[in-house]
C-alpha cells in the first residue's frame, strides 16, 4: 500500500477510521518554520464531522498531537510527526458489512486487494476519514507559502446536485474580497440564494435517505510565474496526483476544463499584454492559470468533481461475498448526506501541498 508523497517535502499519512488513531509524517520541512497552532486548529475543524446539520453525526474534535520535529514554536528540520486520536467509532455499526459489500465503497475492492485482511469498519484506510491528516500538512503548506510568497489559497462550492453558483471572474478576483464574501459560510458560494437552494438539494436528499455530490472550485492568488516543469513535473500532475487520492473525487479540470474544447483558439488562448506599469498581464485565464505544465503568473484554478456520498439508506443490491449470492443492503450508521462542503479544506490542501513541493527550495 502506497501511502507516501513528495520529493523535496515526503509526507506519509496512516491510520483507520475505526483505529486507535490517524496521522502522519513530513519529512523534509526546514528548520526555523513558525507554525501557527490556532491556524492549523482552525483548518482542521473546517473538515472535522458533526459540524454542521449536513455532516455525520460522528463526533471527532480532530486535536492533534505533535510528536516530533517542533519545538518552541519552530520545525527543528527533523521528521514532523502527528497523530489524531479517534474517538466516536463505533464498530458495532459495521459487524455486518465484513461479507456485504457495499455498492460505491472500496469494499469489494479492497478484500480483493488485501485479500480479506483489510478494516473494513468505516471504510478503513478508504475512508474519508484519512483526509484528516492531509489537512494538517495542508494547513502548515498554506502558512509556508503565505509567509513566503504571499500565496493565498480560497475554494467556494461550484454547485451541488444541479444547483450551480455564478461564475467568477479568474482575471480580475481579489483574494481579499473574494475571502470575505466566502468566509464564515456554511455554503460558501458567490450567490448566497444559490447557497439557499444548496441547502435544500442537500436537505431534500438527506430526508429522502439519499445524497448529492457537487462540484468545488479551488483558488491560487499571487503565485509566481515560472514554477514547473512539462510532463511528468507538470503543476497539473502533482495537483491531479493529489486530489485524485481523495476519496470521492470523479473528475478535475484546470481553468475551462472540459468547456474549452467548445472553443475556437481564438477564444481559448489567454492574450498577454503590458500594463502602464511594464507588468505582463492577461486578458483571460481559460488555461487556468498553468501552460506548458508551467505556471504564467495567472491564479491557478482547478475544479473537482466529488461524487455523492456512497454510504446512503436506500435498499440497494449488492453482493454476499461470504456465501456467494445476491444480497440486499441498506447502510446504517452516521453518514453526511453531501460531503461537499467538508470536502473544501481537503481540496485546498492538494492544492497547498503541491505549489509547496514546487516552491519550496
Amino acid at each position: 500500500m502506497s501511502s507516501n508523497w513528495g520529493n523535496k517535502v515526503k509526507f506519509s499519512l496512516f491510520g483507520e477510521s475505526h483505529g486507535a488513531a490517524i496521522g502522519g509524517v513530513i519529512d523534509g520541512l526546514p528548520p526555523g518554520i513558525e507554525l501557527d497552532i490556532d491556524f492549523i486548529k482552525k483548518e482542521m475543524d473546517r473538515r472535522k464531522p458533526g459540524a454542521d446539520p449536513y455532516s455525520t453525526k460522528r463526533k471527532e474534535d480532530d486535536s492533534f498531537e505533535i510528536l516530533s520535529g517542533f519545538f518552541n514554536g519552530y520545525t527543528t528540520g527533523t521528521p514532523l510527526a502527528f497523530i489524531i486520536r479517534n474517538q466516536d467509532n463505533r464498530s458495532k455499526d459495521y459487524s455486518k458489512l465484513k461479507d456485504i459489500m457495499r455498492p460505491g465503497h472500496a469494499d469489494h475492492t479492497g478484500s480483493i486487494r488485501y485479500k480479506g485482511f483489510n478494516d473494513y469498519r468505516g471504510g478503513g484506510h478508504f475512508s474519508g476519514r484519512i483526509t484528516a491528516p492531509l489537512v494538517f500538512y495542508g494547513a502548515v503548506a498554506k502558512q509556508i507559502l503565505y509567509d513566503n510568497y504571499d500565496i493565498r489559497i480560497l475554494s467556494r462550492i461550484k454547485r451541488i446536485s444541479d444547483v450551480e453558483d455564478k461564475e467568477l471572474d479568474h482575471i480580475n478576483a481579489d483574494a481579499d474580497d473574494l475571502s470575505g464574501v466566502l468566509s464564515n459560510k456554511k455554503i460558501p458560494v458567490l450567490d448566497a440564494d444559490k447557497g439557499r437552494k444548496m441547502e435544500e438539494a442537500i436537505e431534500n436528499a438527506k430526508n429522502c435517505l439519499d445524497s448529492v455530490g457537487g462540484i468545488i472550485e479551488c483558488m491560487a492568488f499571487n503565485v509566481p510565474a515560472g514554477h514547473g516543469m512539462p510532463f511528468f513535473e507538470s503543476l497539473e500532475s502533482k495537483i491531479a496526483h493529489l486530489v485524485f487520492s481523495v476519496p470521492a473525487t470523479k473528475g478535475l479540470e484546470f481553468g475551462k476544463g472540459f468547456e474549452i474544447s467548445k472553443m475556437k483558439g481564438s477564444k481559448a488562448n489567454d492574450s498577454f499584454f503590458y500594463d502602464e506599469d511594464n507588468r505582463i498581464k492577461a486578458r483571460s485565464n481559460n488555461n487556468g492559470g498553468i501552460l506548458g505544465g508551467i505556471t504564467n503568473g495567472l491564479p491557478v484554478v482547478f475544479s473537482t468533481a466529488i461524487k455523492p456520498t456512497a454510504s446512503i439508506s436506500i435498499e440497494q443490491n449488492t453482493i454476499d461475498i461470504k456465501n456467494k449470492q445476491n444480497a440486499k443492503l441498506a447502510v446504517t450508521g452516521r453518514h453526511d448526506p453531501c460531503i461537499v462542503p467538508r470536502a473544501l479544506p481537503v481540496i485546498e490542501s492538494c492544492m497547498s501541498i503541491a505549489l509547496l513541493e514546487l516552491l519550496l527550495v
